[in-house]
């Protein structure tokens, strides 16, 4: 009971500290003019898609603000080192997130990269030995960028691709790192396996699969940032997934940075609810996703994620199948990637409901993990 009531104070504490920073950041977006651009006119696809043009972006800053002082200075665990790791994965992505919104905003339109058909045409005929021998030396990199950009789409004028994942890259190994070296567990590669019930050590491979699962979520969680209050449902419902099984693993630390974050997330989805007062972009997003990741890995149970955070994984799953058709099929798989704009657009269903559904759906999951995990 005593648990249950320092559980409420924080997360009350943390929503209220959240609604006190919301009114200056909001004046302070709009002074700077970080607002929604109207770059692509989706509106013959998408009823009312340019009412959100002028709207401020970086609204994640609530969250980040009040997740950060919540856990650097009131937490009773400040000093924990798997506590500080996490923090430090969260401020990485959040910071890659500011820089990319930021250059949207001020920055000047990115070059599509060449392809790859293009490149060795170059090396065949270009009349300059040293322009032959500096694009066959840089032909892995060139790979590298016409990769991302096959799955992703056209460059505007914030970070691309395949720099975002090279910053992604850094918060996912020392992710890895510090939990394969430097983690309090007694087997720090051992991981549960839901539905099969079964334990794996899989050793030093921690640091490439906790590489590969921050990639992945924070870049989920970024494509699922597209209705007013999609993304933010769907992080409240996957973050009290995890705040029960921080409950059952009785890590206190834990269990105070997940009541920071949902406190934050309902004055955030407070301000988001249509029409929305700001959005969170990247500077939200790409932080969330990198917190939920390095949460799922400091309780180790990071295979909870695929039932728990299922949507998020969908909406990144579509957008993969969508940029692999687009570009080596040549046609569209969906009529909109990510999939809830194929839902708006192909059943004609309303932002509104796509929101309510996909969160139902996020509702479903987190019940069906949390079932999972106390059936172990």
């Amino acid at each position: 009971m005593e648990e249950l009531k320092n559980i409420t104070a924080t997360i009350l504490l943390s929503s209220a500290f959240a609604f006190a920073v919301s009114f200056p950041i909001i004046k302070l977006l709009y002074k700077f003019n970080i607002t929604r651009r109207m770059t692509v006119d989706f509106t013959t696809l998408i009823e009312k898609r340019n009412l959100k043009v002028g709207v401020p972006i970086m609204g994640g800053l609530i969250f980040i603000l009040t997740i950060l002082f919540f856990n650097l200075f009131l937490n009773p665990f400040n000093e924990n080192p798997g506590l500080l790791l996490v923090l430090l994965v969260f401020l990485i992505s959040a910071l890659l997130g500011g820089f990319d919104d930021i250059l949207n905003i001020y920055g000047r339109d990115r070059a599509k990269p060449r392809t790859l058909s293009r490149i060795l045409t170059l090396i065949r005929v270009h009349k300059s030995t040293g322009a032959r021998i500096w694009m066959i030396l840089t032909l892995p990199w060139s790979a590298y960028k016409s990769f991302f950009y096959m799955l992703g789409s056209n460059p505007g004028k914030g970070i691309q691709a395949h720099e975002k994942i090279l910053v992604q890259s850094v918060a996912g190994i020392l992710l890895g790192v510090g939990l394969y070296f430097f983690s309090s567990r007694a087997i720090p590669g051992l991981l549960w396996i839901p539905l099969l019930n079964l334990n794996v050590d899989i050793g030093i491979l921690i640091v490439p699969f906790a590489w590969l699962t921050v990639l992945l979520m924070s870049n989920a969680v970024n494509l699922a940032d597209g209705m007013d209050g999609l993304a933010a449902n769907q992080l409240l419902y996957s973050f009290i997934g995890f705040l029960f099984i921080a409950l059952f693993k009785d890590d206190v630390k834990i269990v105070f940075l997940i009541a920071t974050v949902i406190g934050a997330l309902i004055t955030y989805l407070y301000f988001n609810i249509p029409p929305a007062r700001f959005q969170m972009g990247d500077v939200g997003s790409l932080a969330m996703g990198s917190l939920l990741a390095a949460i799922a890995f400091i309780l180790g149970e990071p295979l909870m994620l695929l039932i728990i955070c299922l949507p998020f994984a969908l909406v990144l799953l579509s957008t993969v199948i969508q940029g692999v058709g687009r570009r080596i099929l040549g046609r569209r798989v969906f009529a909109m990637a990510p999939i809830h704009y194929h839902f708006q657009i192909a059943y004609g269903w309303s932002e509104e409901k796509v929101v309510m559904r996909f969160t139902l759906f996020s509702i479903l999951c987190t019940v069906i993990g949390l079932l999972i995990y106390t059936l172990r």
